[in-house]
């Protein structure tokens, strides 16, 4: 009795979403606060460093929790008939693990990537020196913002918000450096803020500072990327190594043995 009841609730949430009247779509966003607190806190983040920005955050994010939703709902249909307590925690373990597993590839990707994205930074600041030169640093950024990197551009237009909106303390640089958790992220907007609030006597001094310091970091990157090749060569060395030598002592086992048989 209870699978035909199943069966026709089934049919009516098909018919009534064919025709508009139901949308898990719809009842998602209905719920979407209660969802959120389900979000992880570098979700935004790494959705920024795969697609640029953040506006597939919130797309991904629903589509993840209906995934889950509807992994709970054939899970429950498969076990109706011996339904119990063990088998709906079950449905609910697989719901959760199919919600996490876009969370864990974003959060892969962006590990396969990290020596490129935590790069970028320091390549952009790079890049604004000369505006730096001939303007004050939040006019640099905001005529650089087009030729930054995608994935910093929204934070860097939330931080030029800030301070034109008369916020001229460091806590629109730290923001932009909480927001992006790259390398050394918090380091380079502190140069940045001194650089902001520097007398024009010592500019050109600061600049040579703000230089060197952000041309080290971009050496720091490159000498980290390099040891980690170098470290995955070595690693793929030392286990081809150790395979052919495992394979030699079973041939060299398996002679032996065939000698002992003669």
């Amino acid at each position: 009795m209870q699978v035909e009841i199943i069966l026709i609730a089934a049919l009516i949430f098909l018919v009534m979403s064919y025709n508009g009247q139901v949308s898990l779509k719809e009842l998602i966003n209905d719920n979407y606060y209660l969802f959120r607190k389900l979000k992880e806190d570098d979700w935004d983040f790494y959705v920024r460093a795969k697609y640029g920005d953040t506006s597939a955050s919130d797309a991904i994010f629903i589509k993840r929790i209906r995934n889950g939703l509807i992994v709970i709902v054939i899970t429950l249909f498969f076990f109706i008939n011996s339904m119990d307590a063990l088998k709906v925690l079950v449905a609910f373990v697989l719901g959760y693990v199919t919600f996490k597993l876009d969370y864990f590839n974003i959060k892969s990707y962006y590990k396969r990537h990290i020596f490129y994205i935590d790069s970028m930074l320091p390549h952009y600041l790079k890049s604004i020196e000369i505006l730096i030169q001939h303007y004050t640093v939040p006019v640099a950024i905001g005529k650089s913002i087009l030729d930054a990197p995608d994935i910093f551009k929204d934070g860097l237009q939330e931080m030029i918000n800030e301070i034109n909106a008369g916020n001229d303390t460091i806590e629109p640089y730290m923001n932009f450096a909480r927001k992006y958790p790259v390398r050394d992220s918090m380091r380079m907007m502190r140069l940045l803020y001194r650089l902001s609030i520097g007398s024009q006597e010592r500019k050109q001094e600061q600049m040579l500072m703000f230089s060197r310091t952000i041309s080290n970091l971009q050496q720091k990157a490159r000498e980290t990327k390099y040891k980690n090749r170098l470290d995955k060569m070595e690693n793929k060395t030392m286990k081809m190594l150790l395979s052919t030598g495992f394979g030699v002592m079973i041939l060299l086992v398996f002679a032996v043995l065939q000698m002992m048989n003669l």
